[in-house]
């Protein structure tokens, strides 16, 4: 499946900010009228280490209401957390009618990280799946909707990314040992990869694979794909698009907010 995904898609600084602002405002009435309806939503980023997830969020976040959303970048589990069921802390993290939940890394880290480092044993890791499915039906069926995000990029370019970031000196520090450890499995972590994407698809939770070499085609897909299913869920509560003249009234007063961008690599 991954093997598969054409790597090469990107967008021009040009098209990318053209289209960027009008997204960011479409998410914006989207998250507002979710709120008034109490539509509660999670959006999940997993992906490849470098692959450009947090500054996805952040363009995903830039133009809405912070009292509209919440992110949670997870971790490993804490000591006293494993001793508890290991779904737990998920729950606890579950968004409020009308709020959006977002998560930089999550549930997924058992039948990823945790199963290719050996972490888990793996009957518990086999068993997440079904818990991992039962979890994600179970929000759906209450009306939450479920967007999950799989950034993709090639091995060669992972390590081109961590060279460049560990060649500036502000930034070095992102990227440890564990992250040069990681890229040498990265065989064994794409098979962990196409196996949660195959055995989690779900209609109610399905996942998007990103493109993730060009980071504005990566960010565009990405808004498009939770405007695409905010839209779906909400159906013909869903307020109406701008027209053109008010597209090109907002677009004036925005478009100089976008930096520009150089797609060579993650930032």
């Amino acid at each position: 499946m991954l093997e598969n995904v054409n790597l090469k898609r990107k967008l021009s600084d040009a098209e990318y900010a053209s289209v960027l602002p009008g997204l960011q405002r479409r998410l914006y009435d989207l998250e507002k009228t979710c709120w008034d309806h109490r539509i509660s939503s999670i959006i999940v980023f997993e992906g490849w280490d470098a692959a450009g997830k947090g500054t996805a969020i952040s363009t995903l976040t830039q133009r809405l209401d912070p009292r509209g959303f919440k992110l949670h970048s997870i971790s490993a589990p804490r000591a006293f957390e494993l001793n508890r069921p290991w779904l737990r802390r998920f729950w606890l993290l579950v968004p409020p009618a009308g709020e959006m939940a977002i998560f930089d890394q999550s549930w997924y880290s058992r039948v990823l990280a945790e199963r290719v480092e050996g972490l888990v044993p793996e009957k518990d890791w086999r068993a997440a799946y079904s818990d991992i499915i039962d979890f994600e039906r179970t929000l759906a069926d209450d009306g939450t909707v479920i967007v999950k995000f799989f950034l993709h990029i090639s091995r060669k370019e992972q390590e081109k990314r961590f060279k460049a970031i560990e060649a500036n000196p502000l930034e070095a520090w992102r990227v440890t040992k564990s992250d040069w450890a990681r890229h040498k499995k990265y065989a064994e972590y794409l098979a962990a990869s196409e196996d949660i994407l195959d055995r989690t698809e779900e209609s109610h939770a399905s996942w998007t694979i990103v493109e993730a070499t060009s980071r504005r085609w990566a960010r565009t897909k990405i808004l498009r794909a939770v405007i695409a299913a905010l839209e779906q869920r909400l159906g013909t509560l869903t307020p109406p698009m701008e027209t053109p003249e008010q597209a090109a009234a907002a677009d004036a007063e925005s478009v100089d907010a976008i930096e520009p961008l150089d797609d060579g690599g993650e930032s």
